[in-house]
């Protein structure tokens, strides 16, 4: 309300918010489902997984509905998490020895991240990059 008044609001009495918000979604400029397709997309580029991009939808005040369609699909899952441990340099990507406690917390940390104990677990033990690749590849010819 504030905003509408320091932008020039000069009727009498209190501007009709609701109906303000039906004609900026009517006019395509408040749109749930494209922000949610562009929020999933944008987590899901940067390695988080499925959880934490519901729970960052459901934060941003995105419907159930919506939610449910922007959950990604198994390849997207995989996709992620190999994004993630590439950044992050975990398994594979990992340089030095991995000892046990080392493990334990990059695990925690992909889980951390809105992924599956079992994704976190193969793509922390996966032996090399192209054992990955093979991964991801298994799952996207799935889905054809």
């Amino acid at each position: 309300m504030r905003k509408l008044h320091e932008r020039g609001w000069e009727d009498e009495g209190e501007p009709g918010v609701p109906a303000l918000v039906e004609r900026y979604v009517e006019l395509g400029y408040v749109d749930d489902e494209q922000f949610a397709r562009s929020k999933a997309g944008s987590l899901l580029r940067r390695g988080y997984g499925a959880r934490r991009i519901g729970e960052s939808l459901r934060e941003a005040g995105i419907g159930e509905a919506i939610r449910e369609q922007m959950q990604p699909d198994e390849a997207q899952r995989r996709e992620a998490v190999v994004a993630l441990v590439r950044r992050r340099r975990f398994g594979p990507f990992y340089r030095e020895e991995l000892a046990p406690d080392r493990r334990e917390k990059q695990l925690a940390a992909i889980v951390r991240a809105g992924h599956s104990f079992d994704h976190a677990r193969f793509a922390v033990d996966a032996g090399s990059e192209q054992v990955l690749e093979e991964w991801l590849e298994e799952a996207r010819e799935e889905l054809e």
